[in-house]
């Protein structure tokens, strides 16, 4: 299984970030690749992102096992389980009042072996990602 995760540590509650993350009419403000976010995160809302690289092709996809100020997953891929990506955001408050920022995203699936190889390397996304949401969430408190 291919999978790709960053966490870094973001001097805000999670109350603060989670109302970040929530809002999907920010994204693409600080959410590097993302053009546009459609929809909803609330659990079982399909939303479709529109990426810089593909703005006019959507990947739709699906919000699953949200714990609001805690944690959600955004899922998609191909029916049947063929091949599916499931990203995860954490939020875990630290003692210090920092709260730890964490997103995994784990590729399965029947073809996975195949169709996982064409994936690129998304550490590099992955950093760019945590990096606008700290930049994001802690700029806002200036």
């Amino acid at each position: 299984m291919k999978s790709f995760s960053v966490k870094t540590n973001i001097a805000c509650s999670p109350e603060e970030i989670w109302a970040v993350l929530m809002d999907t009419r920010t994204y693409s403000e600080w959410a590097t690749g993302t053009r546009r976010l459609e929809g909803q995160i609330a659990q079982g809302e399909r939303l479709e992102l529109f990426t810089v690289s593909k703005p006019d092709k959507p990947m739709t996809l699906r919000v699953s096992n949200l714990e609001p100020q805690k944690s959600f997953t955004l899922s998609g891929g191909l029916p049947f389980n063929l091949f599916r990506g499931d990203r995860t955001f954490t939020l875990t408050p630290q003692a210090d009042g920092i709260t730890e920022f964490s997103m995994q995203e784990v590729f399965s699936g029947w073809l996975s072996p195949v169709l996982g190889r064409m994936i690129p390397d998304l550490t590099d996304s992955f950093d760019a990602y945590a990096a606008g949401l700290k930049q994001q969430c802690e700029g806002s408190r200036d």
